[in-house]
């Protein structure tokens, strides 16, 4: 990281935000000046929405960001601006590039990620949707679960079987599918909450230009590691607040606004032994971007999203628990909700009303998106620890001959 780059970032932030001051700038101007700036990822080359520079100085633009009360899109649009970005800069064609990430950074045009299948969940390279290649166009024909905001998303990642002869992982292509198109059917699937963000996606005879592929056929497992890999720092960056804020905060509240002839000695070692899990959480997702930016991935990032999880489920009960029975009335659907394992939840401090039961089920839901607790553990296992991997039966064998 040289002092010119840095300068040069710093100097770029100021006067972003000297020309769009984010009180009187629209969040949508205010991120495509940022893109303009080489400000949205910094890696990324000039004009791609970076500086081509070391990936480090991106916490600067973000923190500078923060304290100066910039909007963030990583919500508003987090599968387009954490994983589709990276994943079209590194294997996406000029074309797609220039088309897609000045309005996915804006937020004009949101994404999902279309993976999962009913058949293809934790073992996502088993897959069955399938692409046969018509001409100079892509036939897709399917199922995809659990897609979050599909209902709602212009453009999804899509992770297709193009050669089903070979073994699972080498019969993959990834795809750009444009949710519009004739043949893409979204259903909503209803939560918990009563909301329904999820959705099944079918395709029936859903063409697709081959300009609209990501990599080359056959590899699309690689396209989708990178997907994935920037998936788990994307997760660990919702970590990224200062100590004692987040939803351990609303905890923090809700015991400080209990009258002291109610509290519980028990819920008060509860809540001092939650603090301090959530904090070595937040230290060690610090750790695991640190060392990532330094180009020296470390175990801590295969464990940020078991660990975060985990504990997003742990501070959501302990509110409820402190709230008493008025935690378990609900706020109404109209209402914004905060995101449940990081982000902005000051809304709900010091707000009696606050909608915690959404919170709490929201939460059930964190250790089975992005990767099952389960299969994050045997990962950890076999990939850190170096324990003896489970058998695997299927590993050289044509997918066609996988009995599913």
């Amino acid at each position: 990281m040289s002092e010119a780059d840095r300068t040069r970032v710093e100097d770029g932030v100021r006067r972003l935000l000297a020309e769009n001051p984010p009180a009187t700038t629209s969040p949508e101007d205010f991120w495509g000046a940022q893109y303009d700036a080489g400000l949205a990822w910094v890696q990324f080359p000039v004009g791609r929405g970076g500086l081509g520079v070391d990936p480090r100085l991106q916490s600067i633009v973000d923190e500078t960001l923060r304290d100066a009360g910039a909007p963030s899109n990583v919500f508003r649009n987090f599968m387009g601006v954490g994983m589709a970005g990276p994943t079209l800069v590194t294997w996406g064609s000029d074309e797609l590039q220039e088309r897609l990430l000045r309005p996915l950074f804006r937020c004009d045009e949101v994404w999902c990620q279309l993976f999962s299948e009913p058949g293809a969940g934790s073992d996502v390279a088993s897959l069955s949707t399938s692409a046969v290649l018509d001409g100079d166009e892509w036939v897709i024909n399917g199922q995809k679960v659990w897609t979050t905001l599909a209902h709602v998303a212009r453009w999804g990642l899509l992770l297709a079987r193009t050669d089903p002869d070979v073994p699972k992982h080498s019969g993959l292509t990834y795809f750009v599918i444009d949710m519009a198109d004739p043949g893409v059917d979204v259903r909503p699937l209803r939560q918990l909450t009563g909301e329904a963000e999820f959705n099944e996606v079918y395709f029936t005879d859903v063409r697709i230009p081959d300009s609209r592929r990501v990599g080359p056929v056959g590899k699309g497992w690689s396209v989708a590691v990178t997907t994935l890999m920037n998936e788990r720092l994307a997760l660990s960056a919702l970590s990224a607040v200062e100590r004692g804020e987040g939803p351990i905060n609303v905890a923090v509240d809700a015991w400080r606004n209990t009258p002291p002839a109610q509290r519980d000695p028990g819920l008060r070692d509860e809540l001092i032994q939650t603090w301090i899990e959530t904090e070595v959480v937040r230290l060690t997702s610090m750790r695991a971007r640190e060392n990532l930016e330094r180009g020296i991935p470390g175990p801590e990032n295969s464990t940020t999203k078991l660990t975060m999880a985990l504990n997003s489920q742990r501070v959501w009960e302990l509110c409820m628990q402190l709230r008493g029975p008025a935690a378990l009335l609900t706020a109404g659907y109209d209402r914004p909700r905060p995101v449940v394992m990081g982000g902005d939840v000051s809304s709900l401090v010091g707000d009696p009303d606050a909608d915690v039961a959404h919170c709490y089920l929201m939460s059930r839901g964190t250790t089975i998106g992005g990767g099952t607790t389960d299969i994050m553990l045997n990962i950890l296992a076999e990939r850190v620890l170096g324990l003896p991997p489970e058998p695997r039966s299927d590993k050289d064998v044509p997918w066609r001959l996988i009995p599913r």
